[in-house]
C-alpha cells in the first residue's frame, strides 16, 4: 500500500554548507523521521501564499513545524519587547495554507509555533511572554535546550485517547495561547496552568500542541497523524473512481 504524504511546513533561513551560505528552505530532520517512522512519506513544504490548493491536492496530511515568533500583527497586537525574530512572509503563507487545509479537512497536526498559527488561523490570540504570567521561564530554561514537564490531559479528549491523563513532553516556547480561537478548544494544562494543547472536535483530526513530540519518544501523536492521512488517502482514491 502506497505511503500517504504528508507535508512538513519550513523555515527560510540563511544556512552555511561547504563553501555556500544561502537562503534556505530547511527544517529539523527529526519531524521528516518522525512521518517516515509513523509509515507516512514526508514532503517539505516551503512557505508561499502562492498555489495553495494545488499543493493540497498533492498531500494526504500536514505537519505545521516550530520556529520563531508570529508577527503579532496577524492577531492586532503591538509587538511585546520579548517578541522577535519575526518571519511575516512564513506567517502569511502558513496562514492561508492552515485554513485552506481546515477548509477541506485535511489531517494536521500543529507543533508549537505550529499551534499558534493554528490558534491565530480560527481568530484567537496569544499571550507573546509566559514568564509575565507564570512568573518563571520553565517553558523554555535556555535557548537550544528543551523544558521536561508533565502536562495534564483531557480525559475523553482525542489528545487524552492517544497519549492519556498525563504525558512528559518537551518544551521551548516563551508564548502561550491567549484567546482560544474559533472551534478549538483546550485538552492540555502544564502544572502552572498554562494551556498546552488544543483541538478541533469538529474537524476529523486538527491538533495543536504546544511541545515538541518530534523531541520525545512517544510516537503516538505522529502515528495518528499518518492514520488519518492514509483514510484521506484512500477517501480521495475512491472519490476519483
Amino acid at each position: 500500500m502506497a505511503r500517504p504524504l504528508v507535508g512538513i511546513t519550513t523555515y527560510v533561513e540563511p544556512a552555511q554548507w561547504g563553501a555556500w551560505e544561502l537562503p534556505s528552505a530547511l527544517i529539523p530532520y527529526m519531524y521528516v523521521e518522525a512521518i517516515e517512522r509513523a509509515g507516512g512519506r514526508a514532503l517539505l513544504v516551503p512557505p508561499s501564499t502562492e498555489a495553495i490548493e494545488e499543493t493540497l491536492d498533492a498531500l494526504d496530511g500536514l505537519l505545521f513545524s516550530g520556529g520563531s515568533d508570529l508577527d503579532p500583527a496577524t492577531y492586532e497586537q503591538e509587538p511585546h519587547p520579548e517578541t522577535t525574530g519575526t518571519r511575516p512572509a512564513r506567517d502569511r503563507g502558513e496562514l492561508a495554507l492552515l485554513e485552506a487545509a481546515l477548509a477541506r479537512d485535511l489531517p494536521v497536526l500543529a507543533v508549537c509555533r505550529g499551534s499558534q498559527v493554528l490558534n491565530v488561523a480560527r481568530g484567537g490570540d496569544l499571550v507573546q511572554h509566559l514568564p509575565e504570567v507564570v512568573g518563571d521561564e520553565r517553558h523554555k530554561h535556555a535557548p537550544g535546550v528543551f523544558s521536561d514537564h508533565d502536562v495534564r490531559v483531557e480525559e475523553g479528549s482525542l489528545l487524552g485517547r492517544l497519549l492519556g491523563e498525563r504525558a512528559p513532553v518537551k518544551s521551548h516556547h516563551h508564548q502561550g495561547y491567549g484567546r482560544v480561537g474559533e472551534g478549538l478548544r483546550p485538552v492540555a494544562w502544564a502544572d502552572d496552568g498554562t494551556v498546552e494543547a488544543l483541538e478541533a472536535p469538529d474537524k476529523r483530526f486538527a491538533v495543536g500542541v504546544l511541545w515538541h513530540p518530534e523531541a520525545g519518544e512517544d510516537r503516538a501523536l505522529f502515528e495518528a497523524l499518518v492514520e488519518q492521512a492514509t483514510a484521506y488517502r484512500e477517501e480521495k482514491a475512491t472519490a476519483r473512481t
